[in-house]
């Protein structure tokens, strides 16, 4: 799956949770959950829940605690599509 594909796809999973509009607009492979778009670690759970039904793949703990930006989020997913 391309990059491009990932991150539009990520877009709306993340959206429901994000506290800061401005950042969410210039989302990008850099984007941090936390510092940038505010998003609490209760809501990071939940991302990652949608995470794992959107593309029907099992997060294991280390992956979730790697997690915190979009890139580690794309990285993730990616490996554990080849799988």
């Amino acid at each position: 799956m391309e990059r491009e594909q990932l991150i539009t796809k990520l877009k709306p999973i993340i959206k429901p949770y994000i506290q800061d509009e401005e950042a969410f607009k210039n989302l990008s492979e850099d984007t941090d959950f936390v510092n940038d778009l505010k998003i609490n670690s209760a809501n990071l759970v939940d991302i990652i829940l949608d995470i794992e039904d959107e593309f029907d793949i099992r997060l294991e703990n280390e992956d979730m605690e790697q997690m915190l930006d979009v890139k580690s989020a794309m990285n993730i997913v990616t490996s554990k599509i080849g799988k």
